[in-house]
């Protein structure tokens, strides 16, 4: 009688199904990270597994799925997923913005007010200054 080897047939099967497992993750990472757009396609062509198989794989799929919505959403981004700004980061950028822009649109009116005084005083010396010198004329 043989000896039951089926225990070594689990074992390799299991590390091929790591492996292969490991490619495609590490075909999707890749792809994400080159800005390129995530696909079942390329991440199967990638990773030398089959489309099926990645259909087959929940956890793989809804990556594959999630990471292709986020590249249609932001199609000019070339930033991986975790690198791109939060909508929370977004927001207080904007804040900032807009605090930035009240504060020089402040400033702005504060100095089209000393350019106003100013051009009226110039204009009051030089009114004055004709005056005079009219009345040196008359005199």
């Amino acid at each position: 009688m043989r000896a039951d080897n089926s225990q070594h047939i689990v074992n390799a099967a299991r590390r091929r199904s790591q492996y292969t497992r490991a490619k495609a993750v590490q075909a999707l990472r890749s792809l994400d990270a080159a800005g390129e757009p995530v696909t079942f396609e390329g991440v199967a062509k990638q990773a030398g597994v089959s489309r099926s198989w990645l259909y087959g794989q929940p956890d793989l799929r809804a990556e594959v799925e999630r990471l292709r919505a986020a590249h249609r959403r932001a199609p000019s981004s070339t930033l991986p997923v975790r690198q791109r700004a939060s909508d929370a980061s977004l927001l207080r950028r904007l804040e900032a913005a807009n605090a930035r822009f009240q504060q020089l649109a402040e400033e702005n009116r504060g100095l089209r007010d000393q350019l106003a005084r100013a051009l009226g005083e110039q204009r009051a010396d030089r009114i004055t200054r004709i005056e005079r010198r009219e009345d040196d004329e008359y005199r």
